[in-house]
């Protein structure tokens, strides 16, 4: 058996063992008993791997590791989105550094230069999820703009178009003057921006009772060209005489009615409110109700179109320059107020989103709402945690008809054909160039594209053969869970629901693990353009897959939140470091040492079974069974982070700094079947550490679990690590010792308050301390059984255990529950020295403190500092407060 390296190297390690996993065919689907697929949510062709992904992936491999251990039929699909408005703009600026446009270059040879990009540039982020070591099988990738994916893509919108689910209509979209494509409401950006609220008069046609105006309030004066109605509210009783009459809309001379509606707020600026039908969803409405007309002034780039005189032409904003001057200079603007609202933003380019009127393709959501809502109502699916089921429901209950169609060329093309000589008009499975009414050759596809999420919907049947080949669905469908990010519930989640029940008549999924957004260190988003973005890779590099890892998984909690502890430097926008993550990394060097000293003490090593020799072996080996029920207990119910948790706490704490310890005293010195015997024990623990280690930390537990022997009762039943038997509960049953568990703590607590009695005063490690322990007579025999391993374990040269000491002098007293134990210093601390050196640092801390919260405390202060700073001096002052109470406290001990 070759020994274990020195140390442990993550960056030479990890790559070899991902190749080895890859060659031996460790990724590809399992067969086993119960089934967990889970399908990877597909990332961006254009994509590269951000934390978020890091923290998805994590979970997610953690997940699939897990139960492809516990011999369930495994299956883990990978595949990318094509992206359609970030690939064409990849594409689009790549064209024009190269002097070439989009429209110069014509349809079919642009989509020639997707498919190059995609080709070329569209594998990074799979190399980057393969390189954090998640086991998906890369033999079998996906895309959405493969043929046979496109084939479903066809027959969802061909289906659903003769079911009359599908329609074309003119209704407001979210335009894009840039991208120059409608975006979908869930897609829209919305961000607090300062503007300012225009009162524009508006002369009546004939004056009422000596009123010759009505004022109007708006946030966009430029759109008052397309005003076709004043609506006023129903319940606004001084403005009724005024419903009927007419306005002479300015600059244009229209004639446009005033009248009532429900969808008006008496409260709001006039009261009167300006109709502008074709730019703005409420106005829409208001127009279909009243039948007003709908003019677009605006065309595909946000430009004023034709007919308005020198406005023609003019982008928006410069006609909103325009059409206020000429209301200042006709004494038609009352005033203006300044306002905070919410605008919405193209989640691609960030440009201001214009409400447009356009024809567009709709899916009409009715007829699928009622079935998705209720699988999730019953529990058919669930989501975890179970207060994302509200914003699932909530958004289900106020869901609109979802527009489909995008005015790009890369994506799907929308399969509707057209003759331009009868109006024939049908959705089609396969292209024609002949209409079958008529016979003409004079027809012509649908130019748009279907939206991204239309394709994505269909991700947990498409990639598995639907709908030509459906023996994969009887096998992997439904699948298990789905761990996404909560923006995408509504995009995503819930239409995924809605199609699979749809096409399928199941659902997609049986769990959503909604995962927490992972927040710069100071609270605020991560973003390139503010130099706070974390680079997965970089953490990778620094601290290996494994830390960076566990770390992720550590951070999970109940918060919908977290921080991510990292240093970024704001020239260079790299990564210094991350100490939450250097911990992390700090563990696997402990699971490293830990294994290599057991490794190093196995001459002589015969496999055999482990038994409770001692009373820290029946403590360990209870210990352990119930890590594992606990462990797996966590997984099954998505506790991700209580397991990541509860796992290091026992290794660390438990197998390292304890059980290791008080083994080598058997392996140095004891009998040769005492030291066959611990060394049996220690393999086993380790082996079935490992294998609950595993599935969050897959390389290092790999590479050390290949160094070890078998372990007796459980031999390596497998090549890798990854394919061996994850330990069933019920297998350790029989080491659960509830006896030896709580003897053992009580002389642990005793042991440990001596030690860190040591270590508060400063005493060498091997100085031997007389000990009293008060107790209850409960507890009273446990300790006395336990004297001597007391005694040895904590250095103690004279141990007293009674239930009415009371305590002795020279002597300072550690309180652990229901123990109450006194320490004898004696001669070997001034206890008078000790009191005023802990006086000195008491008034120190008090000191600090009262500065910080003065400082605090300061109005001016926590108005303009900056939150971090602020977070800053808030944190100093809880560690303040928690320093002089232990002060305290150590202080009235030794005076």
């Amino acid at each position: 058996m070759e020994e274990m390296p020195k140390s442990y190297n993550p960056q030479v390690s990890e790559p070899e063992l991902i190749q080895k996993w890859i060659d031996a065919g460790c990724y590809r689907r399992s067969k086993g008993v119960g089934d967990c697929t889970v399908v990877i949510p597909p990332p961006n062709v254009t994509g590269i791997l951000h934390m978020g992904h890091a923290m998805d992936d994590s979970i997610q491999d953690t997940f699939v590791r897990y139960n492809r251990m516990r011999g369930r039929s495994t299956r883990w699909i990978v595949g990318t989105d094509h992206a359609g408005i970030a690939t064409q703009t990849k594409v689009d600026k790549k064209l024009k550094a190269q002097g070439v446009s989009r429209l110069e270059l014509g349809r079919e040879k642009f989509l020639e230069a997707c498919w190059d990009w995609t080709h070329e540039y569209g594998g990074t982020i799979l190399n980057q999820i393969k390189r954090m070591g998640c086991s998906v099988d890369f033999e079998d990738e996906k895309f959405t703009m493969a043929p046979e994916y496109a084939q479903a893509v066809r027959k969802v919108f061909v289906e659903w178009y003769h079911d009359k689910l599908i329609y074309r209509g003119k209704r407001i979209v979210n335009w894009c003057p840039h991208c120059h494509t409608a975006i979908s409401d869930d897609e829209a950006e919305y961000r607090d921006e300062k503007g300012h609220l225009w009162y524009l008069r508006y002369p009546l046609t004939e004056p009422v009772d000596g009123i010759e105006y009505i004022t109007v309030a708006t946030t966009r004066p430029e759109t008052m060209l397309g005003d076709t109605g004043i609506a006023v509210s129903p319940s606004d009783s001084d403005k009724q005489k005024l419903v009927g009459k007419t306005v002479m809309l300015p600059i244009v001379n229209r004639e446009i009615p005033i009248f009532a509606d429900w969808h008006v707020d008496a409260g709001y600026g006039t009261g009167f409110v300006k109709v502008t039908p074709a730019h703005d969803p409420n106005d829409f409405a208001m127009g279909e109700a009243h039948g007003l007309p709908k003019i677009n002034i605006f065309d595909e780039t946000a430009h004023v179109v034709d007919g308005y005189g020198d406005l023609s032409g003019l982008d928006r904003n410069e006609c909103r320059t325009a059409v206020l001057d000429w209301f200042e200079s006709h004494e038609l603007l009352d005033h203006v107020e300044n306002l905070e609202h919410s605008v919405m933003h193209c989640y691609r380019c960030d440009t201001t989103l214009e409400p447009w009127l356009s024809e567009q393709w709709f899916v009409a959501v009715d007829k699928l709402k009622q079935r998705a809502t209720e699988v999730v109502k019953n529990g058919e699916v669930t989501f975890h945690p179970d207060r994302w089921t509200q914003t699932y429901l909530t958004w289900m209950e106020n869901l609109k008809d979802w527009c489909i169609s995008r005015q790009l060329w890369w994506g799907h093309r929308i399969p509707v054909f057209y003759c331009d000589d009868c109006g024939w008009q049908d959705a089609l499975m396969e292209d024609t160039d002949v209409c079958p009414k008529c016979g003409s050759h004079h027809v012509h596809q649908d130019e748009d594209v279907l939206d991204t999420w239309f394709s994505s919907q269909l991700w947990t049947f498409a990639t598995q053969g639907w709908p030509h080949d459906t023996s994969q669905l009887a096998e992997h469908h439904p699948t298990k869970v789905l761990v996404t990010a909560r923006d995408i519930i509504a995009l995503w989640v819930a239409r995924m629901v809605m199609s699979s029940l749809y096409f399928t008549d199941e659902i997609p999924f049986h769990d959503v693990y909604i995962y927490a957004t992972i927040l710069a260190k100071d609270g605020s988003r991560m973003s390139k353009s503010k130099g706070n973005g974390v680079d997965p890779m970089e953490l990778m590099d620094k601290y290996g897959a494994d830390a960076m890892r566990f770390n992720l998984l550590t951070l999970i909690t109940t918060n919908q939140d977290v921080k991510f502890d990292a240093n970024i430097d704001k020239k260079t926008k790299k990564l210094i470091d991350s100490p939450r993550t250097e911990q992390a990394k700090a563990f696997v060097t402990k699971i490293w040492n830990a294994s290599r000293f057991v490794q190093m003490n196995l001459s002589d090593y015969v496999p055999g079974p482990a038994q409770a020799q001692t009373p820290e072996d029946a403590w360990m080996l209870s210990r352990l069974a119930r890590t594992v029920a606990q462990t797996t207990k966590q997984l099954e119910a998505y506790d991700f982070g209580e397991y990541a948790r509860s796992i290091q706490s026992f290794f660390w704490n438990e197998v390292c700094d304890w059980y290791i310890e008080l083994c080598k005293g058997r392996l140095l010195d004891g009998t040769p079947d005492q030291r066959l015997q611990v060394q049996r024990n220690l393999v086993y623990v380790l082996d079935v550490s490992l294998r609950m280690l595993h599935p969050v930390m897959p390389f290092v537990t790999e590479k050390i679990w290949d160094a070890l022997p078998a372990s007796g009762l459980d031999a390596h039943d497998a090549s890798f690590l990854m394919l061996a038997a994850w330990p069933e509960p019920s297998s350790l049953e029989s080491f659960i010792n509830d006896e030896a568990e709580n003897n053992f703590e009580l002389a642990r607590r005793v042991i440990s308050s001596v030690r860190s009695t040591r270590a508060r005063y400063r005493l060498s490690p091997k100085a031997e301390l007389a000990v009293t322990v008060k107790t209850s007579a409960d507890e009273l025999g446990a300790l006395k059984a336990q004297h001597d391993f007391v005694c040895r374990v904590g250095r103690v040269s004279e141990l007293t255990l009674t239930v009415d000491a009371t305590k002795p002098a020279g002597s300072v007293t550690v309180a652990d529950g229901s123990l109450e134990i006194y320490v004898a210093l004696g001669g070997l601390v001034d206890l008078s020295a000790e009191a005023a050196r802990l006086q000195k640092e008491l008034a120190g801390a008090q000191k600090t403190y009262a500065s910080v919260a003065k400082t605090l405390a300061n109005e001016a202060f926590v108005s303009k500092a900056a939150p971090e700073v602020i977070a800053k001096k808030r944190s100093q002052a809880a560690e303040l407060e928690a320093t002089i109470a232990t002060l305290k406290a150590q202080v009235a001990d030794v005076s």
